[in-house]
């Protein structure tokens, strides 16, 4: 990233920090296929000329979101090899202003007024949650997405009316893997130690029926299979409860797409 930044500003050595170029005055930009180039030329590196897109994806992604860097057509298409990149001319004044002693207060004073990219980030996970209620009464918010509002219809719907009473002992979120998480529920039967890659996406317990309901949400992807059904019964063969296996879809389209693949003696 910090090559690559300078490339865009056509920093080669500190000397160069007083002359730095930007997208604005100077229309200076490079396309990420040039930053290799650049980088290679001046700083001694040996990227691949085809790692042009992993530049956009790891080395300039941070850098055009906090604003710092520029696209030269930002409507162009996410993929268009001819965009080029360029300093926000906001910046060029810090660079001039590298490396003396007050450098640190001229960034604060000229930097008040911007949003730094962790407040961007962190205004964009501000937003709209989808409620859900525990059949315990509990209320979770859940972040907007097709595979949580199949979550909350797991327990807002099919677990009132066959789970037999069921508590939710597990449910993760997009954002919040943990998001509701009863483990000494879950150790009262013996279930295997926790770890979020092994976990089905919802987990329940009906006292009556002593079933465990370990549920996969499907919107594209992780049916219960053969090979996952062979996983699920290795890590829960110590459990006390009966297992339930079961996948769960939003419509019978989706279902359709994976009835192949769903394994025997599980539930949809």
């Amino acid at each position: 990233m910090a090559v690559a930044f300078l490339a865009v500003a056509d920093v080669k050595q500190v000397d160069d920090f007083t002359r730095a170029k930007d997208l604005q005055n100077s229309n200076y930009a490079l396309t990420t296929r040039e930053i290799i180039e650049y980088v290679n030329q001046y700083f001694q590196e040996n990227i691949s000329s085809g790692s042009y897109d992993d530049i956009r994806r790891k080395d300039l992604k941070l850098l055009v979101a906090a604003g710092i860097v520029l696209q030269s057509s930002p409507n162009s298409a996410t993929n268009d090899s001819t965009r080029g990149y360029g300093l926000n001319s906001d910046y060029v004044k810090l660079l001039e202003g590298y490396p003396y002693e007050n450098w640190a207060a001229q960034i604060k004073d000229q930097l008040k007024d911007v949003k730094s990219l962790a407040e961007k980030l962190q205004r964009k996970r501000a937003i709209k949650k989808v409620p859900i209620i525990l059949p315990s009464g509990k209320k979770l918010k859940f972040s907007p997405g097709l595979h949580n509002d199949l979550q909350k219809a797991i327990i807002e719907q099919f677990l009132p009316r066959y789970g037999y009473g069921s508590i939710v002992l597990y449910v993760g979120d997009t954002i919040d893997k943990y998001l509701h998480l009863d483990k000494e529920g879950l150790k009262k039967l013996n279930f295997f130690e926790i770890s979020h890659e092994e976990l089905p996406d919802v987990i329940a317990y009906s006292k009556g029926k002593n079933w465990l309901y370990l549920i996969e949400a499907v919107h594209s992807s992780g049916a219960i299979s053969e090979l996952r059904l062979l996983q699920l019964k290795e890590l829960t063969k110590k459990c006390t409860a009966d297992i339930i296996y079961v996948t769960a879809f939003l419509d019978r389209g989706t279902f359709r797409k994976f009835i192949a693949d769903i394994a025997w003696e599980t539930e949809v």
